[in-house]
């Protein structure tokens, strides 16, 4: 089989199948991205560069669409560089949304192309109206729909979609439903697993809380509020008050990942730094860490605090979860899809920073009481969530219909 990946940001949702297809040795694998760094073994990496970002006399509703219209021409040019030299795949594989598969049906019309649906918007009902204090305008409805435009023309032009949860595929019109199929990307279960009575000891950066007994977790590509940083800071500084030996580590960058970056320039570590006081000596920010530093960070978790809107489910949460973490989760559909309030984790209102702390401190004064929820937490990535399960399930989905 001939299979071309497609996505900007080199391998992403595609690391495991790409590496297991490469290592057939009847497969030829490339995978075309904007990403230079990273290689996979036996995958052909193809470089594309839009010609240009969308041009700020562009409607800005329109924007993104530009965007994507720029990425998918950038991936048809490697397309063609790719049929002149005789590589005509059977599949194509991309992520739908940032534009790379738009054209696939032109270049490639006999090629199965399948998508990986993440997120389909929308203004009322999910994230973008999540929290009140930011209503939405009219505006702001019109640049929600119309963001939708690239993923619609992939629901249209792909022979089949999948969508790593329930969750993520409710959001999508209910008639391309049966296009997509629901199967999560997968957790390294026998990578991220328990060590008990684990110390915090992160070299590269010189921490060392091997002789601290409770430490509270939370990690994030960014800081923002998609993933509740700010309801969190402010329960920290709650905590940190109360419980003199308690010790926080956030993992992540000072950024915005996702939604809105505040209009004065500001980040919003600091901005919550500026708003709430701290023990500077108990809180410790580590930026992004090497999966190795990061696995270190779960398994010396006394409680691990995950937040995020009604919005895509972090792949962190499951890795905290295999990890053995006790997992104090947002009260938010993503989350209650797969945590249980008291079964395998605990639940709390994202809006309640009082709230949160008071739960953290429940986990903290019973950790005995609690060590069920760890045991459940990991045996529901276990069961469901399990890369050695899922990964060949993802492979037979992809060869379905060859």
């Amino acid at each position: 089989m001939k299979i071309l990946f497609l996505h900007p940001n080199f391998p992403a949702q595609f690391r495991h199948v790409a590496t297991v297809l490469a290592k057939n040795p009847k497969n030829q694998v490339f995978f075309g991205t904007k990403r230079k760094e990273v290689e996979i073994p036996g995958v052909s990496k193809v470089i594309y560069t839009p010609s240009r970002e969308a041009r700020r006399e562009t409607h800005h509703y329109v924007r993104p669409l530009e965007n994507a219209v720029l990425q998918g021409q950038a991936v048809y040019r490697i397309a063609e560089q790719l049929k002149a030299q005789g590589v005509v795949p059977d599949v194509v594989y991309g992520h739908s949304g940032w534009g790379p598969t738009l054209f696939i049906k032109d270049i490639f019309p006999k090629a199965e192309l399948l998508c990986f649906f993440e997120w389909f918007y929308h203004a009322h009902g999910t994230d973008a109206d999540f929290d009140p204090k930011e209503p939405l305008n009219a505006d702001d409805e019109a640049r929600i729909r119309i963001k939708n435009s690239p993923i619609l023309i992939d629901l249209y032009s792909c022979d089949r979609g999948l969508s790593p949860t329930y969750w993520q595929r409710q959001q999508f019109p209910s008639e391309y439903h049966a296009k997509i199929t629901v199967r999560h990307d997968g957790v390294d279960t026998n990578y991220f697993q328990p060590i008990p009575g684990a110390k915090l000891i992160l070299q590269n950066i010189n921490l060392d809380l091997s002789e601290v007994d409770e430490i509270v977790t939370y990690v994030g590509r960014g800081m923002e509020p998609y993933r509740g940083f700010p309801q969190f800071m402010e329960a920290v500084s709650i905590l940190l008050k109360r419980r003199p030996t308690c010790h926080v580590v956030v993992v992540g960058d000072d950024r915005v990942a996702y939604g809105r970056s505040l209009p004065d320039g500001k980040t919003y570590k600091q901005l919550m730094l500026e708003t709430f006081s701290y023990d500077l000596s108990r809180l410790h920010f580590t930026g992004s860490l090497p999966y190795s530093e990061y696995l270190k960070v779960l398994q010396a978790s006394s409680v691990h605090v995950y937040l995020t809107r009604p919005f895509v489910l972090s792949w962190s949460m499951l890795e905290a979860m295999s990890t053995g973490c006790i997992i104090l989760g947002s009260n938010t559909p993503p989350v209650k899809e797969v945590i249980e309030d008291g079964v395998n984790g605990l639940l709390v209102d994202f809006f309640a920073p009082e709230l949160i702390a008071e739960r953290i401190e429940e986990v903290l004064n019973h950790p005995n009481k609690m060590a069920d929820l760890r045991i459940k937490a990991r045996e529901t990535v276990q069961e469901t969530y399990d890369l050695a399960k899922l990964l060949p399930e993802h492979i037979e989905w992809i060869n379905c219909k060859l």
